[in-house]
């Protein structure tokens, strides 16, 4: 650091990274505490498919497509039923195209636009992601900026536990422990909880989240309500403590993601019984309940040679293909086989998926979108749900400052990510793909800004 002490405080090296490097460029030093040694690969930024919802981007415009930050609250509204922060919302997708183009000219990312499938909820292509469609690619680049700042110090492993506010109730200080349990306070004006949700403590999954506490958890291990705790000894108020992400294209022999690009391209889902059990162009994370709750809670998700071809730009799909967890079958009574599913109600599915498909019936579940009927060879991959992240937290602004109950902030106090309430609603129905990222470099993005402007100001007088 140049100073005595920091400018600001990140608690969390995944998306909060983008607030380090946002204020550094703006002059100020940045001090990053980053509790797991395996960040890199172990935290829900690297877990992530890269899929950062743009509204209004230059990627956008190139592509002919018409979209605002209007369209982006209609979409959420849609998708949560109505449930979803729309003030919230608004700031994020105000935010999101200047952060994107920042992140592409200022940082160096290679960003593109994801127009070959969209997930479900969102009505035009705003997905930006890079190479390998994966989150590690992502948290490299941003590392590799951080280390290349000479403003910004990263401190690992160590752990933010507490933030100390002065006489009238703003942030004074950051206290940090080591592993050896040795603490530290660090004066500093800011500070940034970017350390995810409370997905990873058990206690409280099951408290808040019952319906999907039996699944696996397939997040960061670092996720454990610690913006929670620090945030309701400073009277910060929490909302959406229910909301989360799941998903239901686990693969259970690989314990790596198929994704749900699988589904959006014409795959389905069968149950233990060898049925289909809904509309799967829903979404990925409202799945995961309802394969929670089928027998067994395990499914088959089948796709075939055209669908796979599609998923390989997924850096996630084809570490599921190379660890084995594809079985192919030539024909419908074979994948009854492989699979071990009762051969009338495969054949059946098949069947009656192909005709929907192809337009010679309407879906029993309603489901109006197939791309194709899927052709033998058929491939199948044994599914369970998972837990992804937790999307309920602090209460925030448009800023990312952290509120009190009485909608007043604790100034000083940001939060990003996970650590925030979010805009996905209640329960894991309104989650759109890029929830978890967009808020998590949106609000982190928002409140470097906002710091920068409050020093300025301090700096001014």
């Amino acid at each position: 650091m140049s100073g005595d002490w920091p400018d600001m405080v990140v608690a969390g090296a995944g998306g909060g990274l983008v607030a380090a490097l946002r204020a550094a460029q703006a002059g100020l030093d940045v001090l990053v505490v980053e509790v797991s040694e395996h960040y890199r690969r172990g935290n829900n930024t690297s877990m992530s498919t890269a899929m950062i919802p743009g509204v209004g981007t230059r990627w956008q415009r190139d592509a002919g497509v018409d979209d605002s930050p209007e369209r982006f609250v209609g979409d959420v509204l849609t998708k949560t039923k109505g449930t979803g922060d729309a003030r919230l919302a608004e700031a994020l997708a105000g935010a999101s195209a200047p952060m994107l183009e920042w992140l592409a000219d200022d940082i160096g990312l290679p960003l593109t636009l994801v127009t070959d499938f969209r997930y479900p909820g969102h009505s035009v292509d705003r997905c930006h992601t890079l190479e390998g469609r994966h989150g590690s690619v992502l948290l490299d680049h941003l590392v590799g900026a951080v280390t290349a700042s000479p403003h910004i110090d990263l401190l690992v492993p160590a752990r933010l536990v507490d933030v100390l506010p002065d006489d009238n109730g703003a942030v004074r200080a950051a206290v940090i422990e080591r592993p050896d349990g040795s603490r530290e306070e660090v004066l500093t004006p800011a500070v940034l909880l970017a350390t995810n949700g409370y997905g990873a403590d058990r206690t409280l999954v099951e408290r808040h989240l019952p319906e999907i506490a039996k699944a696996v958890y397939h997040g960061g291990e670092a996720s454990r309500g610690d913006a929670l705790r620090i945030g309701s000894r400073l009277g910060a108020a929490t909302a959406a403590l229910d909301a989360y992400q799941g998903h239901a294209a686990l693969a259970q022999r690989s314990a790596t993601l198929v994704g749900w690009a699988t589904v959006m391209h014409g795959g389905f889902l069968l149950d233990l019984g060898g049925r289909r059990f809904g509309d799967e162009t829903t979404g990925y994370s409202e799945y995961a309940a309802a394969l929670a709750a089928r027998p067994g809670a395990t499914g088959w998700l089948v796709l075939d040679r055209r669908v796979a071809e599609a998923c390989d730009s997924f850096t996630d799909f084809r570490q599921t293909v190379e660890a084995g967890a594809l079985i192919w079958a030539d024909d419908a009574d074979a994948l009854a086989r492989v699979t071990g599913l009762p051969a009338d109600a495969v054949a059946a599915e098949l069947a009656e998926a192909a005709r929907a498909a192809a337009g010679a019936t309407q879906d029993r579940f309603g489901r109006t979108f197939f791309e194709a009927p899927l052709q033998p060879p058929y491939a199948a991959v044994k599914v369970v749900p998972a837990l992804f992240h937790t999307q309920g937290g602090l209460v925030v602004d448009g800023h990312a400052r952290v509120l009190r109950g009485d909608g007043t902030p604790v100034d000083g106090l940001y939060a990003s990510g996970g650590a925030a309430a979010g805009i996905s609603g209640h329960g894991a129905a309104g989650y759109l793909a890029g929830n978890g990222l967009l808020p998590a470099l949106g609000l982190a993005f928002l409140a470097a800004d906002h710091v920068s402007r409050s020093t300025a100001k301090e700096g001014s007088r």
